[in-house]
């Protein structure tokens, strides 16, 4: 009996490795003739242990033959399915791009970067040859020489004329390019070695981020094409509601900060984790990485952090490296920790937009500090040592250890659940110690009769004129003082918080001048800031960074001490030269607002518009007695006397009494 049952399961074990799985790998040409006759041999045998019928072992030969044919032939037959597949989402693509190009317009564009990938991987193979022979002869360093002169002196040349252009119509333009001579100059002084610097690497990132600036600020396709990335991006962060009104309610996500900023924290972890598993994230980050090392002649561990920091934070960066960092020299190591400290992660770039602040500014200026950060890292601490990472080939970077999508779904979110506490404490923690601190120093300013000092207005004095050069207007640049300062003694979370109340203030319509202080700042005050505010460069920042290094390398803790403080001042100078690289190149956008035809209608809520247009309406008016005159556009025109006491009933002004 037991013999039996023994004989039975080693059957049902056999039929299981035939049918589910036959253990005969097929070659490409199929199965031989030995194996096939074999596996037939092997279901004669299971028919006669199992006691099968001749009728029932026939029914298993179909199943048997189709598994087999699929197998011979899944090389082939997963190519049909792929080929189908495309010809029906050609099909949908046309379709929707027929019906309405602009609702499909997002779609339009997402093929189009797959096609350009495809495309450049299937053409790489055949031009990388022709490509070479081509650029052969300029393999001679003497040509090479003369080339790299002419570049220069061209760009150099083509850079005066425009700044001498462009700044003859807005002269405050100057004021910020004279910032960025002054942080380079304060920086070249407390370089580590002076005559080591490598210019090319300083001119080639100042001018890459000033090309960025261009592309994204000036130009109409530019800033459309990152005004429409942010605007998808604030669509996609709000798929965050559904998962956040449904596990804390309708009512305290509305109201409720923390309900309404962490989970997005969690929702773009989960989301960058599963681009991470895809490879879409090491596929960007090299392409980068190899621009910026073969124009910049920086090495190819420190590049590619910089270039990982523009999507990932300051501690996730340097794992793209980790087998490489004990070998590194204290230049790259420098390069590495200013690329965390001058850039943000992808997962608090959510946060910040949900606070209100313009996403396509923060995008453009993570994107922008990469080059820079390098440049000004080779500024400060010049590559006196023999690097071992100089090949021109790059580092390969391996996908996460995840087995499947759910997997790296659950990872990523599971992950960001201690980035949004780390914040979540962070804000509750500096914001209840700068209480503490401006009461402290509101009592000891009491002492000496010095009314209302806080650290707000400390900083709002010393960094007074730094921000100054950086383009803001000289009423607004105490209340942007005051951000920047609490961002690098603080946190970038509470500056951007302060930020959003001033931008929500302008926007509500609010009075500019209330009682003799300023209520918000202007638009172009409002893109500086944020260009400023945009990076980890601040106190606390410097513990994370030693901590998650130090982890990764132990035996190297003395040589990361010795450079952090450096690489902190030289991240905060990355975002300061962003800052004035927008003071360069901000124009006002879009069309002023028809203020005539916005006073002819009956407004009842107060808006920035409406603050503009009522301004503009007090300027032009004049009182000769008790009757009121107009000028300019509101000249004999019959609405003007009603549009006037509408914006009296808004604002206070010495044409109303």
């Amino acid at each position: 009996m037991e013999e039996t049952k023994g004989r039975q399961d080693t059957a049902l074990s056999t039929m299981g490795t035939v049918i589910e799985n036959p253990g005969l790998e097929p070659t490409e040409e199929g199965l031989s003739p030995e194996e096939t006759s074999r596996t037939e041999e092997q279901g004669q045998n299971l028919g006669d242990v199992l006691g099968l019928s001749t009728h029932q072992r026939r029914s298993l030969q179909p199943f048997t033959r189709v598994r087999r044919f699929c197998k011979t032939h899944a090389s082939l037959l997963k190519k049909i399915l792929l080929y189908l597949l495309c010809v029906a989402y050609a099909a949908y693509f046309l379709a929707a791009c027929i019906l309405d190009f602009q609702r499909a317009l997002a779609l339009f564009v997402l093929t189009c970067l797959v096609l350009l990938v495809l495309v450049h991987r299937f053409l790489k193979p055949f031009f990388a040859k022709i490509l070479t022979k081509c650029l052969k002869p300029f393999e001679n360093s003497c040509l090479k020489r003369w080339i790299k002169w002419v570049f220069a002196g061209v760009c150099l040349v083509g850079l005066i004329l425009w700044l001498a252009l462009d700044t003859a119509q807005r002269p405050e333009q100057l004021i910020s390019l004279a910032g960025i001579f002054l942080i380079i100059l304060i920086l070249f002084a407390f370089s580590k070695h002076h005559s080591a610097v490598s210019w090319r690497a300083v001119l080639w990132g100042l001018g890459l981020q000033f090309v960025l600036g261009i592309l994204v600020i000036r130009t109409d396709p530019g800033f459309i094409a990152f005004q429409w990335l942010g605007n998808q991006i604030q669509i996609f962060l709000n798929y965050t509601v559904a998962g956040s009104s449904f596990v804390f309610g309708d009512v305290l996500v509305k109201d409720v900060f923390a309900f309404q900023t962490l989970p997005i924290i969690i929702f773009f972890g989960c989301v960058m984790s599963i681009l991470y598993y895809l490879g879409l994230v090491q596929w960007v980050v090299q392409k980068i990485a190899w621009f910026l090392q073969i124009t910049m002649g920086t090495t190819a561990t420190e590049t590619l952090a910089v270039a990982g920091n523009i999507f990932v934070g300051m501690t996730e960066a340097p794992l793209l490296i980790r087998p490489y960092l004990a070998d590194m020299t204290l230049s790259e190591v420098h390069a590495v920790m200013t690329g965390g400290f001058a850039t943000i992660s992808g997962t608090v770039l959510g946060a910040f937009i949900s606070f209100g602040i313009e996403a396509s500014s923060l995008i453009s200026a993570s994107v922008m500090a990469a080059p820079s950060a390098l440049a000004l890292s080779k500024l400060v601490y010049p590559e006196v040592e023999e690097s071992k990472f100089k090949n021109k080939e790059g580092i390969k970077l391996s996908r996460g250890k995840e087995k499947n999508i759910l997997e790296a779904a659950s990872s990523g979110a599971t992950d960001a659940i201690s980035l949004a506490a780390n914040v979540a404490a962070n804000l509750i923690a500096f914001l209840a110690v700068l209480a503490f601190i401006n009461a402290a120093l509101s009592w000891l300013g009491e002492l000496v009769d010095i009314q209302g000092l806080t650290f707000q207005v400390i900083c709002s004095y010393i960094l007074r004129p730094m921000v100054f050069m950086m383009g803001v207007e000289w009423a607004d640049c105490p209340m942007v003082a005051e951000m920047v300062g609490i961002k690098f003694f603080t946190n970038e979370f509470v500056a951007y918080q302060q930020l959003s109340q001033y931008k929500n203030k302008r926007l509500s319509g609010m009075e500019e001048w209330i009682g003799g202080k300023k209520q918000w700042i202007s638009v172009r005050a409002e893109i500086i800031t944020t260009f400023s505010l945009c990076g980890f460069a601040n106190l606390s920042s410097i513990g994370i960074t030693l901590g998650g290094l130090t982890s990764m390398v132990p035996h190297r803790k003395s040589d990361l001490s010795k450079v952090v403080v450096s690489a902190l001042f030289t991240g905060a100078c990355v975002s300061l030269i962003s800052a004035c690289v927008a003071g360069i190149l901000y124009v006002p956008r879009g069309a002023e607002t028809d203020c005539v035809s916005f006073l002819n209608t009956s407004f009842t809520n107060r808006t920035y518009e409406t603050y503009v247009c009522c301004r503009q309406l007090f300027q032009s008016t004049s009182l000769n007695g008790t009757n009121a005159s107009f000028s300019g556009p509101w000249e004999n025109k019959e609405f003007s006397a009603i549009a006037l006491a509408n914006c009296c009933d808004f604002y206070t002004n010495a044409v109303c009494a």
